[in-house]
């Protein structure tokens, strides 16, 4: 879906790229159409448009505190509520911002209890945990959390689940 900034972002680059065609190439480009001249045209205003919605597009979504567990009944999807506590489900990289190329602070073992600040962005929340007795905060991918209240489903030494 285009936005009506990134329409404009492009309509404009389209504008200043045939400005600087007309001034800056041999005027026979233009007499008649081309390969060489739409390949400038289509480049220009791509490269252009980009640089545009780089510099003046919409600022990156800054992260959500969900105050509430009354968001989680509205959207119905599993938010992190302020002081609600996780449980680890695998060993945990907690970075220093959210996404995989953010720095990692340090990996979060599992099994282990991390206690969310109620900070989000998209997936990664914002989280605090306690390894080897420091308390450190961090962001995490949720799809590596569990609700501290889900059950532990085990399988006993017959094969079987427990009565």
């Amino acid at each position: 879906m285009v936005t009506w900034t990134q329409a404009a972002a492009y309509a404009v680059a389209l504008v200043l790229t045939l400005c600087a065609c007309a001034w800056l190439t041999p005027r026979a480009w233009w007499r008649r159409p081309n390969a060489r001249a739409l390949g400038v045209l289509g480049v220009g205003t791509a490269a252009g448009g980009t640089l545009l919605l780089a510099m003046f597009g919409a600022p990156a979504s800054a992260p959500q505190l969900v105050q509430s567990a009354q968001a989680q009944e509205v959207t119905g999807t599993d938010v992190p509520v302020a002081g609600a506590r996780y449980r680890v489900h695998d060993a945990l990289n907690l970075r220093i911002a959210g996404g995989v190329g953010a720095e990692r602070l340090l990996v979060v073992p599992a099994g282990a209890r991390v206690e969310a600040t109620g900070l989000r962005d998209g997936d990664w929340w914002q989280v605090r945990a306690t390894v080897n007795g420091k308390e450190i905060e961090g962001w995490a991918s949720s799809l590596w959390l569990r609700r501290a209240d889900e059950g532990l489903v085990s399988v006993s030494s017959q094969g079987r689940l427990p009565d």
